[in-house]
């Protein structure tokens, strides 16, 4: 099933905005892509645009076939799914399986366990346009990374394969990470709009244009006192740069719209 040692046959269950760019994204790291999910025809339209070569599946199909199972889906959605699969006797032993949800450590992946696969959950903290331009986005991006101890280190692999920076939550943190992301990304959206409208009212144009130094300076300094680290602000300032019209909002990897 693989192309070469070391490199995995992935399944992606989910066609939003996060599934096939993660499937993309190992894709390039040399991984094979054997198949994907897809229901409505906006998903299936986004799955031929990123991964024109991946034919459509059945769930059952994708675990069936995979040696990587990436579950991308929403949260009201992922313990279902799973629970569903175990019931069937789908899941196979050696089988590794990654969920993207914020929320979610790798208990909610307990009935794939039961059935001899690995859990893993890695979440990727960056908006998702659900188009190419995410791709680039993730070599700037830091995955919540969150494994039983022995198989910590596939999960950090993957992320860095995928171009990303791992960093490990414990499974007991993952609500508080959720939280925070949550936060983060609500607030950012909101300023943005609000700040927007009012200068649209009073007949600025482009807005965003406006506000975007602005935003971005301010956003550098609240960084750096949080993190000496350099921090990518890029999609922070796109959305400045939409005018906060929602044109590319911040998108999270579980809203169910987007998967």
């Amino acid at each position: 099933m693989t192309a070469r040692p070391g490199r995995l046959g992935v399944g992606i269950v989910g066609a939003g905005r996060v599934g096939p760019i993660l499937g993309a994204a190992l894709a390039g790291a040399g991984h094979a892509v054997i198949g994907i999910s897809a229901i409505s025809h906006a998903s299936r339209d986004r799955a031929e645009a990123i991964l024109p070569a991946v034919p459509v599946l059945t769930v059952p199909q994708i675990v069936e076939r995979s040696e990587l199972v990436i579950l991308a889906v929403p949260d009201h959605e992922l313990a279902s799914l799973v629970a569903g699969l175990a019931a069937t006797g789908t899941w196979r032993p050696g089988q590794l399986v990654l969920h993207t949800s914020a929320r979610f450590g790798t208990s909610v992946l307990a009935p794939a366990l039961a059935g001899g696969a690995i859990p893993l959950a890695i979440h990727p903290a960056m908006t998702f346009t659900g188009t190419s331009m995410d791709l680039p986005r993730l070599a700037a991006s830091y995955f919540a990374v969150t494994a039983p101890t022995p198989v910590l280190p596939i999960g950090q692999a993957l992320v860095v394969e995928m171009g990303g920076e791992p960093v490990i939550v414990a499974e007991e943190d993952r609500e508080s990470y959720a939280e925070a992301i949550e936060t983060a990304t609500a607030f950012s959206s909101s300023i943005i709009e609000q700040a927007s409208a009012i200068l649209e009212r009073i007949g600025v144009e482009s807005p965003g244009a406006v506000i975007g130094p602005l935003v971005r300076s301010a956003m550098e300094d609240a960084l750096s006192r949080a993190s000496p680290d350099a921090i990518d602000l890029s999609l922070l300032a796109d959305l400045a740069e939409t005018g906060g019209a929602g044109e590319t909002p911040p998108v999270h990897p579980t809203d169910p719209e987007n998967q």
